[in-house]
C-alpha cells in the first residue's frame, strides 16, 4: 500500500511538472532570453553604425569646413550655406559619441540633461542641413534661371542673415520639445536615454512641425530641380558648360537622394507618433547623411581642393 501512495505522489508531481503552466512558464523564459540576445544584437548594431559614422563623418567635415574657410571665397552664398552646413554636421557628429557609449553599455548615466543635450543636436541637424540643402539648390536656381535679376538677392550678406535666422528657429523649437523630453525622462528609469524617444516622438505644442517641414522643403528642390534642368537644357553644347550642366545636376540629383534617403522616413515618423515604432534604426540612417555632405561641397565648387590660390591671384 505504501508503494502505491508513493508512486501515486511521484505521478502526481510528474503531472505538475509537465502542466500546461509549466509549460508556459518555460516558454515565457525561452522568449525572454530570446528577446534580451535579439536586443543585445540590436544594439551593437546600433553602435557599430553610429562609430562608423564618427569614423568617417567627423574628419570629412572637418577637412570640409577647413577647406571651405580657408580656400574658397566666403563672399559667395552657397559657401556661406555650406559652411553652416558642415557646422551642423560637426555638432551631430561630436553627439554620437554618447549614443555608442549608450548602446555599447546599454546604461545611461551621465543624467536627462545630457540626454536632452544629445536628443536635440540629433533634431536640430536634421531640421538645419535640410533647410540649408534647400538653399543651396535655391541659390543654384536664381544662378543658372535668373543670373542677372539675382544679383542683388544672391549676396553674402543675406545668406548670413538667412543662416542666423535658421540657428534662431531651431534653437527656439528646442525649448518646448527640450521640456517634453525632460518631463518624460523624470518619470522613468535614469539608466536609459533614446529608448524614451522610441515611443514618444510628439512633442506638442507642434508635433507635426518636422514631417511638415521636411515634405515643403523637399517640393522646393523637386520645383528647383526641374527649372534647372528645362533651363540647363536649352543653352549651347559646349565642352565646359556641359560639364559645369553635368556637375549642377549631381548637386540637385545629391540634394533630392539626400532628403528621400535620411531626412523624409524618421520625418514620417512624427505621424505615427501614437504607434509603438522604434525609430533608432531610422535615427541611424539619418545620421549617415554627414558623410554623404562633403559631397556636395566637392561638386559645388570647381577645383575644390585649390580655389584659394586662383581666388588670390586674381
Amino acid at each position: 500500500m505504501s508503494d502505491l501512495r508513493v508512486g501515486g505522489a511521484f505521478a502526481a508531481n510528474l503531472s505538475a511538472s509537465f502542466s500546461p503552466l509549466h509549460f508556459s512558464f518555460i516558454a515565457f523564459m525561452r522568449m525572454s532570453n530570446s528577446t534580451h540576445r535579439h536586443e543585445e544584437s540590436q544594439y551593437r548594431t546600433y553602435a557599430f553604425v553610429f562609430g562608423t559614422v564618427i569614423v568617417v563623418g567627423l574628419p570629412l567635415n572637418v577637412v570640409a569646413l577647413w577647406i571651405l574657410l580657408r580656400r574658397h571665397n566666403r563672399k559667395s552664398p552657397s559657401a556661406v550655406f555650406m559652411i553652416n552646413l558642415a557646422i551642423s554636421d560637426l555638432l551631430l557628429a561630436i553627439s554620437l559619441p554618447w549614443r555608442v557609449y549608450f548602446y555599447a553599455t546599454g546604461t545611461w548615466s551621465l543624467g536627462n540633461m545630457a540626454c536632452n543635450f544629445v536628443t536635440m543636436l540629433f533634431r536640430n541637424n536634421v531640421r538645419s542641413s535640410a533647410v540649408f540643402i534647400t538653399f543651396i539648390s535655391v541659390d543654384r536656381l536664381l544662378a543658372v534661371v535668373f543670373p542677372l535679376r539675382s544679383r542683388h538677392i544672391r549676396t553674402a550678406s543675406n545668406a548670413g542673415k538667412a543662416a542666423a535666422v535658421v540657428w534662431l528657429i531651431v534653437i527656439i523649437v528646442n525649448i518646448p520639445e527640450s521640456v517634453k523630453l525632460l518631463e518624460g525622462l523624470k518619470l522613468i528609469n535614469e539608466s536609459t536615454c533614446f529608448d524614451y524617444d522610441n515611443h514618444n516622438t510628439d512633442s506638442p505644442p507642434i508635433p507635426f512641425l518636422q514631417p511638415v517641414l521636411i515634405l515643403t522643403l523637399l517640393v522646393v528642390n523637386i520645383v528647383s530641380t526641374l527649372l534647372v534642368s528645362l533651363t540647363l537644357r536649352k543653352r549651347v553644347s559646349v565642352s565646359a558648360k556641359v560639364q559645369n550642366s553635368v556637375n549642377v545636376m549631381l548637386i540637385f540629383a545629391m540634394n533630392l537622394a539626400m532628403f528621400t534617403v535620411f531626412f523624409l522616413p524618421i520625418s514620417m515618423v512624427f505621424l505615427f507618433r501614437d504607434s509603438k515604432i522604434d525609430v533608432t534604426p531610422l535615427i541611424c540612417l539619418a545620421s549617415v547623411n554627414c558623410c554623404f555632405d562633403p559631397l556636395l561641397y566637392y561638386f559645388s565648387f570647381d577645383g575644390f581642393w585649390k580655389r584659394k590660390e586662383e581666388g588670390e591671384s586674381s
